[in-house]
Order: C-alpha cells, then structure tokens, then sequence
C-alpha cells in the first residue's frame, strides 16, 4: 500500500491533469465568455463549467486510483471535489478573484496585458495587441493550484 506522501502525490498530479484538460478543452466557449457576467447567466455558466471540470477530474483520478490502488475513501473523494469546485466556481465568477487581487496589492498585476493595465501592449497603430496570457489568467490558475494542493491532500487523508 503506498505511503500517504505518495498518494498525495498521485492524488495531485492527477487533479492538475484533469484540471488543465477541463479548464481549457472542456469548458465551452460559452462558459467561458459567461461565466463572469452578473447575474443567474453567469451563475449558470460558472455551475456549468465547473461540473465539467469536476467530471473531468474525477475522470482522470479514478483510472489512475484503480491502477495504483490508492487507498481513497468516498467521503476524501466527495469533501476534496467539493472544495476544489467552490473554490473554483468562487474564482471563476471573476469579480471575487479581482477583489481579492485588489486587496492584497495586486490589482495592476490582475490587468496586466489588458487594455485596462497603464503599460498594455499596442500594435504598431496603437491599438490593443492580443496577448497570450494576462495577469488575471496567471492569478487564476495560480489560485485554482492552491485549491488543487489543498483538495489533494484532504482526498489523500481521510
């Protein structure tokens, strides 16, 4: 039987993969542009996507939990998902995670390469230039990492 660091660490890795391949394949276009919007569509477009990304993680972990025969209880499973999924669906409503970002000092971070950030990058025109990443996607995934540490090490515990 593997020692709980090891499950841990299968736990995770196979959460972030679930993650990466919900967040970014799963989510619907939809989701994406709406989930952030004020009000029941972007409640609904939020609880959407973060029941698919859900399923998508439990997809990826249960394969990988047979295989290793890690040693996981349903109530780990059902109090770890849980908390990943509010966690996610808090951030993802994206004015909570932007109010927080403001909080602690990282607002001008959260807009960088936006249109709202004082140095956003311009095209030769002047215009916005596209960017591949911003601050607020980095702060994102970077918060959604958190709660992957923290959903694997309760699925690994109890």
């Amino acid at each position: 039987m593997p020692d709980a660091a090891a499950v841990f660490a299968a736990v995770f890795i196979a959460l972030q993969i679930g993650h990466t391949v919900g967040d970014h394949w799963v989510q619907s276009s939809c989701q994406a542009a709406s989930k952030g919007l004020p009000g029941w569509t972007g409640r609904l477009a939020c609880g959407r996507h973060v029941l698919g990304l859900t399923l998508t993680k439990a997809a990826v972990l249960l394969p990988v939990a047979l295989i290793l025969g890690l040693p996981l209880s349903a109530a780990g499973l059902l109090i770890g998902l849980a908390l990943d999924a509010a966690s996610h669906y808090w951030a993802d409503r994206r004015s909570t995670l932007a109010k927080l970002a403001s909080t602690c000092g990282k607002g001008e971070f959260y807009s960088l390469g936006t249109p709202a950030h004082p140095a956003h990058p311009v095209t030769a025109e002047g215009t916005p230039a596209a960017t591949l990443g911003t601050g607020a996607y980095a702060l994102d995934q970077s918060w959604h990492t958190l709660w992957l540490g923290i959903a694997a090490l309760v699925i690994a515990a109890i």
